[in-house]
């Protein structure tokens, strides 16, 4: 259970991400979220998270908040709010495109370097490689597996 966001609706995992998403929304776009903050908090801006939390939770109505982690729900933002948690099934997942979700190595779904027309991408798509190998202090060149299925 959280709160949401007395001015947009938009649930919250609790007091202090409530008072985060006020804060940082009505620093970066004014509006309606800074109106309501400076109606209620005079010195808002120079609050820490759990003070303003105090603040401003007594305003805000108890929400449902959906926990998802990104290694649960497909690629993208999940439909938090939807009453889908981010299923693939969720009206924001359109499976009329081709992919397949059953493969989730690295690399899946990124296209081969050697098979793109473009030499601009298919450096980039090289680079790119080479420095996810490096972070995850992978072999690369000939130590490592050439199968196309493990970089298709």
């Amino acid at each position: 259970m959280g709160y949401a966001c007395p001015v947009c609706d938009t649930p919250q995992r609790d007091g202090e991400h409530l008072a985060h998403h006020l804060a940082f929304t009505a620093m970066l776009h004014g509006g309606d979220h800074a109106d309501w903050l400076d109606e209620r908090v005079d010195d808002w801006s120079e609050r820490e998270p759990a003070e303003l939390a105090a603040e401003v939770t007594p305003h805000a109505a108890a929400a449902e908040y959906e926990e998802v982690f990104e290694d649960t729900v497909p690629r993208g933002r999940p439909d938090v709010g939807m009453g889908s948690g981010g299923d693939a099934d969720s009206p924001g997942h359109d499976h009329a495109h081709d992919h397949d979700h059953s493969d989730s190595s690295p690399g899946a779904g990124v296209p081969d370097p050697e098979s793109v027309d473009d030499p601009e991408v298919a450096e980039a798509l090289r680079e790119a490689r080479e420095m996810t190998r490096e972070a995850r202090d992978e072999p690369s060149g000939d130590d490592r597996d050439t199968d196309a299925d493990t970089d298709a």
